[in-house]
């Protein structure tokens, strides 16, 4: 954080300085935006193919096909989760939460996409629709789904509580699930465990401080984040034991629920729809 009392006196031209108009760093307008209409005409009639019930307090993986959509629901309660995503047969191929932040903003929501890590940096999954998408931006500067949290975890929980052991943090629970899902030991899944997108947690950055803050979800029973899968995936989400993460990470107290994820195979895929190719980099690096 700033100091309260900076030790260093502000030079004569501070305010000039400060009053310099921002410039965006990643100017999007040669990024094409999806059109959703052929996403959206392409759920009619879709099946569910699949069912993965998160128990409160743990994680599951989940395998999505690509051209199939996946929607995560909230089912008995207010319930945030931190999600995970790897290409299938290539763990390595995984969620980049820092550059969809980038391309993106702090906050997801429809129209969005789910970018993967270098080399490939393409698109994983494209949000379709957002049942919060009415929250926007409140007066504290918070909203849904973002991407500028880690996931909780028991590195940090040791640090803030003298020594603490928790098991239950967000990437122990994805750690054990995906361990449990690919047949790899603990120690061998940790390292895929990446940075989430937290969905339907509701976030933002204090005004004062700059500090990341958290509050209640808006989430209830019957709101969904819903996904299509543009390449064969891997997910993992944990149901996060901070509950509706009003008041802290890690507890053992707050009320959590289950959370569910749905898959669907469409009849056909959206109009115009191909996988998207690996970056076009020639990864020369100037060699």
């Amino acid at each position: 954080m700033k100091p309260d009392h900076p030790a260093h006196a502000a030079p004569a031209d501070a305010a000039a300085r400060k009053a310099i108009a921002p410039v965006i760093c990643y100017p999007v307008e040669g990024l094409p935006r999806p059109d959703l209409a052929p996403y959206l005409a392409a759920r009619d009639g879709w099946a569910l193919v699949s069912e993965t019930l998160v128990p409160a307090r743990a994680a599951r993986c989940f395998s999505v096909p690509a051209g199939h959509f996946f929607r995560i629901l909230s089912v008995e309660g207010p319930q945030v989760g931190d999600l995970n995503l790897w290409a299938a047969g290539n763990l390595a191929e995984r969620f980049y939460s820092g550059k969809t932040r980038a391309l993106h903003g702090t906050h997801l929501s429809s129209g969005d996409r789910m970018w993967s890590s270098f080399p490939t940096l393409r698109p994983m999954a494209t949000i379709t629709d957002d049942t919060l998408d009415w929250y926007g931006f409140d007066a504290f500067g918070g909203s849904v789904h973002d991407v500028i949290g880690t996931r909780c975890d028991p590195y940090t929980h040791n640090l803030l509580s003298d020594g603490g052991q928790y098991h239950h943090c967000c990437h122990s629970n994805l750690t054990r699930a995906l361990a449990d899902h690919t047949g790899l030991s603990l120690a061998e899944a940790e390292p895929h465990v990446h940075d989430v997108l937290n969905v339907f947690m509701c976030t933002g950055f204090t005004r004062d401080t700059g500090q990341y803050f958290m509050k209640a979800s808006p989430v209830r029973p019957g709101d969904h984040l819903e996904f299509f899968a543009e390449i064969d995936l891997i997910g993992g989400l944990s149901a996060c034991p901070g509950g509706d993460c009003s008041s802290e990470h890690s507890s053992d107290t707050a009320a959590c629920h289950p959370l569910l994820v749905q898959v669907f195979r469409p009849v056909a895929a959206p109009v115009g729809w191909v996988m998207p190719a690996v970056n076009g980099y020639d990864r020369r690096h100037g060699r």
